[in-house]
């Protein structure tokens, strides 16, 4: 039997986060400061996890917050 380490995320946060990296990814490429592009996820992370559980995609996501 495996014991889970406390460390590690269960796999619809991983999801989540990696998804984020790459709304964030989007931002820089359409301009944005690195910081500046993590900051907007961060100020922003409610909307984002729900655009995240209403199935958008990252791109749908960044365009949505860029308008």
């Amino acid at each position: 039997m495996s014991k889970r380490k406390d460390d590690e995320l269960d796999p619809e946060t991983a999801a989540l986060l990696q998804w984020c990296a790459e709304v964030e990814a989007l931002f820089v490429a359409a301009g944005a400061k690195p910081d500046e592009a993590q900051q907007q996820i961060e100020e922003n992370a409610e909307w984002f996890t729900d655009m995240f559980f209403d199935g958008l995609s990252p791109e749908e996501a960044a365009k949505a917050a860029l308008n």
